[in-house]
């Protein structure tokens, strides 16, 4: 039986790998990634070997007037930005934001892991069991500031083992290397300096926020992204053998979810997440945001009235709307937990909402999308 994710938003999913900036050239509104091997290869021949290797070692990117020739004969694969005016973008980054995450790719070519599918599914499937009262005495259970280490555990599993475990994925086959694009991406948050109600603010790194007029100031960052409309295809099946009653009750489950319990689930969640963006994108006033979010609503919509079909987010850039398991962050005894997680206390702020910020992706060089919104069906 097989699966097919479709992105309806930009979507990265990656292998932990960057490009550094000594690792490809732009030129020609592309990323030209570098062929190193023959690159050495080439230049042992003669006396630049030294020149080139100083450069690696010193520069944040190499000088396209000494170096540039090998953008043009010596590039393993070009991608493209998203935009033309991205060049511009790039050329007056900071270094750090030169560091380019690129999508999970093996020798065969990109492709979706399937952890990552299978990780999405999960985390929605808790949402579905947890509520306020679960949280309530995850809050009273705590020893000083320590939280369970498996907090998530008597959501899904007993006798350590997990329901998730009832389906399985494999990764997908590879797609054309033509389906990505270098996007742009910039962190938008809310304000409340300007007055008591928040504000739209673009993060710069390390010098805090600017406002709407002065988003090309904002910190950019750069990610090799799958289009929308890109499709992964992969393989997945059932382990009938754990619905077996001597395994449940073994198991000590008294119940066992089929995969329309999973499909259920993933779409709660996906109106959950979308309804926080709602609302996000209505403070800031991000126009194409909102397009976005209500393009999504409606795909969520058509989802909920097709067989085996879902809305989930997932992959890089989707924060913590789509890691968390419960998403009501105005709870006091969620908000009481969340104070005590390194990273995210800090952010916490009365009479705002968390999580303050989002990934953008930029489109055509104004703010458009939420990263890693995919659509995904299960064929029988």
């Amino acid at each position: 039986m097989n699966y097919r994710l479709t992105a309806l938003t930009p979507l990265l999913v990656g292998d932990g790998r960057a490009l550094s900036p000594v690792d490809y050239m732009v030129w020609k509104d592309q990323v030209n990634v570098l062929d190193q091997a023959r690159i050495f290869k080439l230049l042992a021949r003669g006396p630049r070997l030294e020149g080139y290797l100083s450069q690696l070692r010193k520069a944040t990117k190499l000088d396209f007037a000494s170096w540039g020739g090998f953008a043009q004969n010596f590039s393993q694969r070009r991608i493209p930005f998203e935009d033309p005016s991205s060049t511009s973008i790039w050329n007056g980054a900071p270094s750090e934001s030169l560091f380019i995450p690129t999508f999970a790719s093996s020798y065969r070519g990109p492709y979706l892991p399937a952890s990552a599918l299978k990780g999405a599914l999960r985390t929605a499937f808790i949402f579905s069991r947890w509520n306020a009262g679960t949280i309530d005495r995850l809050a009273a259970s705590r020893e000083g500031d320590r939280l369970s280490r498996r907090a998530s555990e008597a959501a899904e599993s007993n006798a350590g083992a997990s329901q998730t475990k009832l389906i399985a994925a494999g990764d997908s086959e590879p797609v054309s290397a033509s389906s990505f694009r270098i996007y742009v991406t910039r962190v938008a948050s809310l304000d409340t300096r300007g007055g008591p109600k928040p504000q739209l603010a673009w993060k710069v790194t390390g010098r805090g926020s600017v406002p709407p007029q002065r988003v090309s100031d904002a910190t950019p960052l750069f990610a090799e992204m799958a289009q929308p409309g890109t499709f992964f295809t992969g393989e997945w099946y059932a382990r009938d053998f754990l619905r077996n009653p001597e395994f449940s009750r073994a198991l000590g489950w008294r119940s066992i979810p089929d995969l329309d319990s999973f499909i259920t689930a993933a779409n709660e969640y996906a109106a959950a997440q979308l309804q926080m963006h709602v609302r996000f994108a209505e403070t800031t006033g991000l126009g194409g945001v909102q397009q976005t979010v209500q393009q999504l609503n409606e795909r969520l919509s058509e989802a909920r009235n097709t067989p085996r079909t879902c809305l989930l987010c997932l992959g890089w850039g989707t924060g913590f709307t789509a890691k968390a398991a419960f998403l009501d962050t105005n709870l006091e005894s969620y908000r009481s937990i969340l104070r005590g997680v390194p990273g995210v206390g800090r952010a916490l702020r009365d009479g705002l909402p968390f999580p303050k910020t989002r990934r953008i992706v930029f489109s055509g060089g104004q703010p458009a999308s939420l990263p890693g919104w995919v659509g995904l069906q299960f064929g029988m």
